[in-house]
């Protein structure tokens, strides 16, 4: 005969710690838990109200600049370093943990425009409006755990004089090469005081230079005439080139798609492109009520954060219209420098009050050590507010932010005067034979021509 007996094995039930939870026993079947779907809904309410509660991003100031910070470059090799050149020709190296000056880097006459270190973090090349290019060696990793820092001062490697101002520097991704944006967009090596290429297309100043993550040799460049052009070194002429209706400020890569680029507009708003088919827009990003200075992906290629002249700093997914988060403060003036760090946890902006800020990546994000048991936690809860993110008292809360004053009531009217123009458009066509009227995408609006 056979005797069926229950057993459980004692490690089952057993705490780890006398202070654990005791582990309880559930049994799942939907047939008996008929309120289950209702007791998770007002999970995720909770989840949502509490991440309100809890969001505390900004987490410091770094002062220490005598003039506004323009430009800011990452150490790839040291997740704590940032870089971050002034207008008052001063460039520093931060320590983000301790939020304090490591090292300084004096010599620039002028604005310093552009910063940018090499892909094995041992180069740091700055450019600036005293039409020189310096090359520094980057300090060692150590000199930011010392606390003598009583005189850290570097003395450039390289000094190369050129006969107009710059404007923006990048290195090539695992190559020795650098490029730099002024009258034209110069090619150089590190160890030539010359530039080893030049390519020039149109009379007009170019403001920003990326080189693509993926394939080295092809770079992205903005200009004053309102194009956006692509070059391969490869190649003795620029390859393409798009005229948009506004002023394009920066341009970022997508890390993990390095085909997709995505621009930041004169016109508050932000431009994704695939580089193979420059035509149309792959998506508009909005909410900016003024110009967008600067924009950075994250390390994963999932989001984006952007800094405008409106003294906001936004985060955006990388297929998303609208910004998922915005972070700003009331000493906090117009931002000209936005930066993720290479963990991508933190995000770091530099405006014209003279200081870097770093805030969290997520708002409510919980710092320091976080035990098992409670990531368990918070990715349950996230994965409960995915699910339930489209029922409205949700998606309500999920959604609200605080505005400042100026950018909600810039915003008012920005939505205003865009609702006008559809009207007058509809009315337009309504009025009008019918065909002889095609309305554009929004996507195509902005576009004027592409060039080949």
């Amino acid at each position: 005969m056979k005797v069926k007996v229950i057993s459980r094995s004692t490690d089952e039930f057993t705490r780890e710690r006398s202070q654990d939870l005791q582990r309880v026993f559930r049994n799942f079947d939907p047939s008996l838990r008929s309120q289950e779907k209702a007791v998770e809904y007002v999970r995720a309410l909770n989840a949502a109200k509490l991440d309100k509660i809890f969001a505390r991003p900004f987490i410091g100031a770094m002062d220490g600049h005598r003039d506004s910070i323009k430009c800011m470059a990452k150490n790839p090799n040291y997740l704590k370093a940032i870089f971050s050149g002034s207008d008052d020709g001063d460039i520093r190296l931060w320590d983000l943990a301790s939020r304090r000056t490591v090292c300084q880097f004096p010599g620039h006459q002028g604005a310093v425009q552009g910063l940018t270190v090499s892909t094995d973090g041992s180069i740091l090349v700055s450019c600036g409006s005293d039409c020189t290019v310096r090359l520094w060696n980057v300090p060692d990793a150590n000199l930011a755990d010392s606390d003598n820092l009583s005189d850290n001062s570097a003395k450039p490697v390289a000094v190369y004089v050129w006969k107009n101002a710059f404007r923006a520097v990048d290195h090539q991704w695992d190559g020795d090469l650098f490029a730099t944006a002024g009258a034209q967009v110069d090619i150089w090596n590190h160890n030539r005081s010359q530039p080893v290429n030049t390519f020039d297309w149109g009379a007009d100043t170019t403001i920003s230079v990326r080189f693509n993550p993926g394939e080295p040799n092809i770079l992205a460049t903005s200009a004053n005439d309102r194009s956006i052009t692509l070059y391969d070194l490869r190649m003795s002429s620029p390859a393409r080139k798009v005229i948009m209706r506004t002023k394009t400020n920066s341009i970022a890569w997508n890390p993990m798609e390095p085909m997709n680029f995505t621009a930041a507009n004169e016109d508050c708003n932000c431009y994704s492109y695939d580089a193979r088919k420059l035509e149309e827009a792959k998506c508009v990003h909005k909410d900016h009520v003024s110009a967008v200075m600067d924009i950075d992906f994250s390390p994963t290629g999932r989001e984006f954060v952007t800094g405008s002249y409106d003294r906001t700093v936004r985060i955006f997914q990388y297929n998303g219209g609208h910004s998922r988060e915005i972070y700003h403060t009331k000493r906090m003036q117009r931002v000209f420098c936005v930066k993720y760090s290479c963990d991508a946890s933190y995000v770091i902006s530099g405006s014209d009050d003279t200081n870097l800020r770093l805030w969290k990546a997520k708002a409510s994000e919980q710092l320091g050590v976080v035990l098992p048991r409670e990531r368990k936690k918070h990715e349950y809860l996230e994965a409960v507010k995915n699910r339930y993110k489209h029922l409205p008292e949700v998606k309500r809360i999920v959604r609200h932010r605080h505005l400042p004053r100026p950018v909600y009531k810039a915003a008012n009217l920005r939505r205003t005067m865009i609702e006008a123009e559809r009207r007058k458009e509809q009315r337009r066509k309504a009025h009008s034979a019918p065909g002889s009227i095609v309305t554009e995408p929004v996507r195509k609006r902005r576009i004027i021509k592409e060039v080949e």
